[in-house]
């Protein structure tokens, strides 16, 4: 049960009650807008207005629009419609969650039982038995992948990042559960391949297809099982399919973009992106990259025993095909959290007692100078006080209007002294489960996280939303727009074109017939001149998010010929 409180403060915070941020959480949210007001079209096919978002699969937007389409109406009853769908939009992230954390929990349990990973008998007894050892190892594995600090924030957007870690998460269960059921996991292995497809293509199915024959080597304990693949092949090409079959007969130019953007993303590797990669990981995964490794090293005489093999080879992959991607970033990273979190898990009952004290201090001391960094700078955004602090955040948030929130302020304090209530239980119980070293890392994250959502949440919407912006820019448009008359974009950025469908549904088109442009620039090209578009536009209007100091929108009208 606390594991299930635990799960549930962690999925709630920050996910209701903001606006979108760009740019995938606000992408995702516009192709669902776009497939319920455009049609079958972009169902088939996500749009983001008038724009073509051939990036993913239609997966999450077919998800996505049918629980705007669903829960909206319901929601419309204490709420704006506005609110109400951007609501409905964030109740399948608790679905991705649900299948992340079962899939997890479960697929370590069926590994964990095993009896390669058991502990040696003990001369008078005493030893958990298998089912406990199973499930205490399930349990920090979950509590791991809690703890992990890059798949946070990607698990409260409505984009595709959730519903790959999920997809992933139950291939991983699937193979698992094939040790003992081969034909429920095949069947399940195959719907989590076609799923990851449709959900973002090759970038996103190909390190899990690629991880998935790996573990089917004749030294694994799963190759007597290998030919229940087939079902798997088949059933996940059938699933895809059933979609790029009519896809492909509907647009010529979607499929086209979309192959396209496929293709380019990949290439060779090159120093700089391996680099970057390199930089970057570690802060992603961490805390669970170190043990994983930890995990291989003291493994590595079981190497090919199905609790270190298969979370390993989905762990591999995604590193792998990542050196060959242009630009890879977090959505590819958050592929490497959840073998990451299970191989880390086993590696905890190799630690020392001293080791695992010494990492509960580390926590502690981590994530209490976290939680009161928190405070501080909340009270210096209220108060004024640290001086220098106010003022380093006064220039991210130039504009804003602070005000206290009597609610939001007691989950914060409720929060913070539960973390207080389980140091104190943690140094003064000294409980002997395998969990204890990942209890504190897991529960001090979601804290840090409720502290930013509740204490933060307006401040952090002033500065990532456009929905004030989009607001000035709706009224202008209302002003100044003549009967019939068309609005193009020029250098209009994704998140910002599906930032200002989202909340004012504002639609740009790609005709040079239309004489409204709608720029987006920046002070210095301004002041410079590069702005300048066409000999005699009319700027209209000129606006911009109030913290930011780069971007600027203009309303132009060209001269008609």
């Amino acid at each position: 049960m606390p594991l299930l409180a635990l799960g549930l403060v962690y999925i709630f915070s920050g996910l209701f009650f903001r606006d979108p941020w760009k740019t995938d959480d606000v992408a995702g949210l516009a192709t669902m807008l776009t497939a319920l007001q455009d049609g079958w079209h972009a169902w088939l096919l996500p749009q983001i207005g008038n724009m073509a978002y051939a990036q993913n699969g239609p997966l999450i937007t077919w998800v996505g629009a049918i629980s705007i389409w669903l829960f909206s109406p319901l929601f419309e009853f204490f709420t704006s419609p506005l609110e109400a769908k951007l609501l409905a939009s964030r109740l399948p992230n608790l679905l991705w969650f649900g299948i992340i954390t079962g899939s997890v929990w479960y697929g370590t349990y069926l590994l964990g039982r095993r009896p390669e990973p058991q502990p040696l008998a003990l001369p008078f007894g005493g030893e958990p038995t298998v089912r406990d050892y199973g499930r205490m190892i399930a349990d920090a594995a979950l509590l791991l992948i809690l703890a992990t600090v890059g798949i946070i924030w990607r698990l409260h957007e409505t984009s595709e990042v959730p519903a790959l870690i999920a997809f992933q998460a139950l291939a991983f269960y699937a193979v698992s559960r094939m040790l003992d059921h081969p034909l429920s996991g095949a069947i399940t292995l195959g719907v989590a391949l076609g799923a990851a497809f449709l959900t973002r293509g090759w970038i996103g199915a190909l390190p899990i297809i690629l991880a998935v024959p790996s573990v089917f080597v004749p030294r694994s304990a799963l190759w007597p099982a290998k030919h229940w693949l087939i079902i798997s092949v088949v059933l996940a090409i059938c699933l895809g399919l059933l979609w790029w079959i009519p896809a492909r007969q509907f647009s010529t130019y979607w499929v086209h973009n979309w192959w396209l953007w496929n293709i380019t993303s990949f290439g060779m590797p090159h120093y700089s992106g391996i680099l970057s990669i390199l930089r970057d990981l570690p802060w992603f995964l961490w805390p669970t990259w170190p043990f994983a490794l930890l995990a291989i090293w003291r493994w590595r005489t079981w190497l090919f025993a199905p609790h270190i093999w298969i979370p390993l080879m989905f762990m591999l992959w995604p590193f792998v095909v990542m050196l060959f991607l242009a630009d890879a970033f977090e959505p590819e990273y958050s592929l490497m959290a959840v073998p990451a979190a299970v191989l880390a898990a086993f590696s905890l009952p190799t630690l020392r007692r001293g080791v695992v004290n010494s990492l509960d201090w580390f926590a502690v001391m981590c994530f209490s100078l976290a939680c009161a960094t928190v405070w501080l700078g909340w009270i210096a955004l209220q108060a004024g006080w640290p001086e220098q602090i106010s003022h380093n955040i006064a220039r991210q948030t130039r504009g804003y209007e602070a005000f206290v929130s009597v609610s939001a302020v007691a989950i914060a304090v409720l929060g913070t002294l539960a973390w207080i209530a389980l140091v104190r239980w943690r140094l003064l119980a000294k409980p002997a489960a395998l969990w204890r070293g990942t209890v504190l890392s897991a529960c001090g994250i979601v804290l840090t996280w409720l502290l930013l959502v509740t204490l933060w949440l307006p401040a952090l919407d002033y500065v990532r939303s456009y929905r004030e912006v989009s607001s000035q820019l709706a009224q202008a448009l209302q002003t100044h727009q003549r009967t019939g008359e068309c609005v193009r974009g020029l250098a209009l950025g994704t998140g910002q074109r599906a930032s200002f469908l989202v909340f004012d549904d504002l639609r740009f088109s790609y005709s040079a017939d239309c004489t409204l442009v709608l720029q987006q620039t920046s002070p210095e090209a301004i002041q410079t001149g590069q702005a300048d578009f066409a000999p005699g536009a009319q700027v209209l209007w000129e606006g911009k998010r109030g913290a930011d100091r780069r971007e600027v929108f203009r309303l132009l009208r060209l001269n008609s010929q």
